[in-house]
């Protein structure tokens, strides 16, 4: 399976830009409900789905930056994905992350989006990170509170409420 370009690493973690053989594993991620339970996104109808979006994906000749998947340095295993995306709609940079239930509690989640945060300040030259989670998403507001961002808004969406949270360094 080839990879993706590094973008960057952790001490467990690589971070590729999305390559069409990430997605088996992309596809996998996002067929289990629990995993997409809280994103408000629908599961790829098949793997030829998920290598569509990939090849689609516009965000890193756009704006340089984008979300990476992950993987396990040890085993080379596909971990899920993380990064920042660029919404033009609200002139902002979320951050997001993905992980296979099979990995959850291990604080890979954490472990990426850290190096996402460090990659978009310092090599990005961003000002502001917001991360968003819906309220009911216990685990994703521990990390993103972990990562040290701090909750600005409540809004509703699609019948749900989401708490957003922010990291400002204007």
């Amino acid at each position: 399976m080839s990879r993706g370009e590094l973008e960057s690493e952790t001490e467990r973690l690589e971070l590729r830009r999305f390559s069409p053989g990430d997605a088996p594993g992309f596809f996998s991620l996002n067929k289990d409900p629990e995993v997409i339970r809280y994103t408000g996104d629908v599961a790829f109808a098949d793997e030829n789905e998920a290598r569509d979006f990939i090849e689609k994906y516009a965000h890193y000749s756009l704006y340089g930056f984008g979300r990476w998947s992950v993987f396990i340095k040890e085993t080379g295993e596909y971990a899920g994905f993380c990064g920042l995306k660029y919404s033009a709609e609200k002139d902002e940079v979320d951050l997001g992350f993905r992980i296979p239930r099979t990995h959850w509690g291990r604080g890979l989640a954490t472990e990426a989006g850290r190096e996402s945060l460090r990659l978009g300040f310092e090599r990005y030259g961003l000002k502001k990170i917001v991360g968003r989670a819906m309220k009911s998403n216990l685990a994703s507001h521990r990390v993103l509170e972990k990562l040290e961002m701090v909750e600005t808004s409540r809004f509703e969406e699609d019948g749900h409420v989401w708490i957003q949270y922010e990291i400002d360094k204007g």
